[in-house]
């Protein structure tokens, strides 16, 4: 018998970039507002962490500076995972509305970060 190596699966569908930049969040419907570090970044979401959790497909309202601009996204988390040896959770969003001229900002921008431009 031939053991083939185990491969996980890619599922993203856009190539992320590793950020540490600060993040503003808020779920639907809440009036607070929590502070927050990103992990990485696509067009298409992002990851962070946090000291609660946030249950799977809640709305957040999402607002980060790139460079100089700031971009307001609304996202939907998609998972959500516990960190080891910590009460914090990690994130993944995946950003549902986003304007056409903020989602070019940020595909320029992740381009010019992986040196496709």
């Amino acid at each position: 018998m031939v053991m083939m190596p185990f491969t996980q699966e890619e599922k993203r569908l856009s190539p992320r970039i590793k950020l540490q930049a600060p993040l503003c969040f808020q779920l639907r419907g809440s009036p607070r507002s929590c502070n927050a570090l990103t992990d990485d970044l696509s067009s298409g979401g992002l990851s962070f962490t946090n000291d609660k959790f946030i249950a799977h497909s809640s709305t957040v309202m999402l607002e980060f500076n790139l460079l100089s601009r700031a971009l307001s996204v609304i996202g939907k988390v998609v998972w959500s995972s516990p960190l080891p040896h910590s009460d914090r959770y990690r994130l993944g969003v995946q950003f549902d509305e986003v304007g056409q001229q903020d989602k070019n900002f940020l595909d320029d921008y992740i381009a010019m970060q992986l040196g496709n431009m």
